[in-house]
């Protein structure tokens, strides 16, 4: 297992339910099998946008994985049942990084709009693509997006590299919504 691998999107097919008593995801609706392509040491990501919040997967079986911590969850739920999910390769210590705490969209600070908050793996390609857009980053590798709407309306976004990656790619891997593939 390593400290991070370079998917944002490992898997997501059909919905999980979480026992936070028992620290065991169990896929439903829809999952085909978790064993032939989730690791240990990869991250979940339970309910749209990080409803719910993320934890890192220590035991895979065919369909029930096994997580380290309910700690980066929101507090005082018992269960969650049928919510969407993703399983990332992302690395594991931004999970104890406050800036990037679940949910993704929250309202903070003076704010009156939503700001949005996700980690992301960009490739070499994405960045180029990106380049033109609102969501340019410096650097290939794993990145926080924070995106808001100022008080003039206008969107802001603001990227930090949290490790960099030359990961060297001749066609773009379709891992990710955010960045364009």
């Amino acid at each position: 297992m390593s400290l991070w691998g370079n998917k944002d999107s490992v898997y997501s097919t059909g919905t999980v339910d979480v026992n936070f008593g028992t620290k065991e995801i169990t896929g439903t609706s829809g999952v085909v099998t978790f064993t032939s392509v989730v690791s240990a040491g990869d991250v979940i990501t339970v309910g749209a946008g990080a409803t719910y919040g993320y934890a890192v997967i220590t035991g895979v079986t065919s369909t029930t994985l096994s997580i380290a911590s309910t700690e980066g969850f929101v507090s005082g739920l018992a269960t969650v049942s049928g919510a969407e999910y993703n399983i990332s390769q992302e690395p594991i210590y931004t999970l104890g990084d406050s800036t990037y705490r679940a949910p993704e969209s929250k309202t903070v600070g003076y704010s009156t709009s939503p700001v949005f908050t996700g980690i992301f793996g960009v490739d070499r390609i994405e960045v180029g693509l990106a380049a033109t857009t609102a969501y340019a980053v410096p650097h290939s590798g794993w990145v926080g997006i924070t995106t808001y709407v100022d008080t003039h309306g206008n969107l802001r976004v603001k990227s930090e590299v949290l490790v960099a990656g030359g990961i060297l790619t001749t066609t773009d891997a379709s891992d990710d919504a955010k960045f364009p593939e």
